[in-house]
C-alpha cells in the first residue's frame, strides 16, 4: 500500500499489529508511547530486541508501540527473537519497522506485516540486488506451473557448490518480485505465490532437505 506523507504512519500502525514502512532511513517517525530500537553501531541485537521483548509481557490498556528504526540491521538472531513476539502478540503491542530497503527484510517477519511505501520514496522500479542468473531462476518459479518446479530444482542443485545460499537468495528474490509486481500491478497471482516462497526459504533456512521443499512446498 502507497501513502503520501509522513504525518500518517501513526494511524497506518495503529491500524494493524506489525507494519513496515519503506521510507528514508533520515525519516522520522513521530509516534506517542513508542519505545525506539536503533542499531547499535553497526546492527540491532538479539539483547536489544529481547530487552524491549520482556517490556511487552505486561498488559496495556492504551495503544503502545515498539519502533525499530533501520529494520534490516537486526541480526538473523535478533530477527528470530522478533519473530517470537510476533507469533505470541499481546494486546495493544504494535511494531512499527522502519527501512529504506524492504528486500533487505528477511521474508519470515515481511510475511507477518502489512507493507507501507511512501509514494515519493518509491523503491518498486529498482531491480533486485543479484545476478541474472538468480533473477532469471527467480522469474522462472513465479510463472512456473506445478509441472515445471523439478527443472527448477535441478537447474538450482546442479551448481553443486553452496547450493543452499543459491536456493535461498533464489527464493529471496522471487519474493522481492513478487512484492514488487503486486504492487504495481495489483495482480492477485503474484500475491498467492508469496506464502509457499517464504515456507519454502523458511524450510530450507532451516537445514531442511534442498531438493524437496524446492518442488514439495511450492506445489
Amino acid at each position: 500500500m502507497f501513502f503520501d506523507n509522513l504525518s500518517e504512519i501513526n494511524e497506518l500502525a495503529g491500524r494493524v499489529q506489525c507494519a513496515i514502512f519503506v521510507v528514508p532511513n533520515s525519516a522520522e517517525i513521530n509516534i506517542k508511547n513508542a519505545t525506539v530500537i536503533e542499531k547499535d553501531k553497526t546492527t540491532i541485537s538479539i539483547e536489544q530486541i529481547r530487552n524491549v521483548i520482556s517490556d511487552t509481557r505486561t498488559k496495556q490498556k492504551t495503544a503502545r508501540y515498539i519502533v525499530i528504526k533501520q529494520a534490516e540491521k537486526m541480526t538473523l538472531e535478533a530477527c528470530n527473537a522478533f519473530l517470537k513476539s510476533l507469533e505470541e502478540p499481546n494486546e495493544n503491542y504494535h511494531y512499527v519497522l522502519q527501512t529504506e530497503n524492504l528486500s533487505n527484510i528477511i521474508p519470515t517477519i515481511r510475511s507477518r506485516a502489512e507493507i507501507f511505501i511512501l509514494r515519493i520514496n518509491n523503491p518498486l522500479d529498482a531491480a533486485p540486488i543479484a545476478t541474472d542468473e538468480i533473477k532469471n531462476l527467480a522469474k522462472r518459479m513465479l510463472v512456473a506451473k506445478d509441472k515445471d518446479y523439478i527443472a527448477i530444482m535441478n537447474d538450482i542443485v546442479k551448481k553443486k557448490d553452496n547450493v543452499r545460499e543459491i536456493a535461498l537468495e533464489v527464493l529471496s528474490t522471487a519474493i522481492e518480485i513478487s512484492y514488487k509486481s503486486y504492487f504495481k500491478t495489483n495482480n492477485q497471482m503474484f500475491l498467492k505465490k508469496i506464502p509457499k516462497l517464504v515456507k519454502t526459504h523458511e524450510n530450507i533456512s532451516a537445514n531442511g532437505n534442498i531438493k524437496l521443499h524446492l518442488v514439495a512446498d511450492m506445489l
